[in-house]
């Protein structure tokens, strides 16, 4: 996701100012697969994310704008087919009722830009019990040996 933030004059990692930036810029700015999934709530394919089988120690980040949204060691493995996350960072997501295609589930969201981000369910391991179900098209992941 290196490539979209050279072309993202809203994308930082230091900055957690609330955006309000319409969606056609966005649509301007935004790959066509990350616009589907972070402005329409698109959903990538099962099984087919970058971040599905990912191991690494770091930092995942809203790919849209640069907010911190996890921390490696709150990802586990869910064989849902999306990465999962047992905990988010509080600053960084919000919630959402959505009641789509006949369902009652809770949508996570970018607190900075509002980017759909996935799902989370309350079938997860403990510590919280909570399953955070995200696109890897939604995240960009920070290495620890890069900070």
């Amino acid at each position: 996701m290196e490539h979209e933030a050279k072309n993202n004059p809203y994308y930082s990692r230091t900055d957690r100012t609330k955006l309000d930036v319409p969606n056609q810029e966005w649509r301007n700015i935004l790959s066509p697969d990350l616009y589907a999934i972070s402005r329409e709530a698109a959903t990538e394919r099962p099984f087919t994310g970058k971040y599905n089988e990912f191991d690494q120690l770091g930092e995942y980040y809203c790919a849209v704008c640069g907010n911190h949204l996890f921390r490696s060691d709150a990802k586990f493995s869910s064989s849902c087919g999306w990465p999962s996350f047992f905990e988010a960072d509080k600053e960084g997501v919000y919630y959402k009722r959505d009641t789509a295609f006949g369902m009652e589930r809770v949508e996570v969201l970018c607190q900075r830009c509002d980017s759909h981000l996935g799902h989370v369910f309350d079938d997860g391991p403990k510590p919280t019990g909570l399953r955070y179900c995200m696109n890897s098209v939604s995240l960009e992941f920070v290495p620890d040996s890069e900070k």
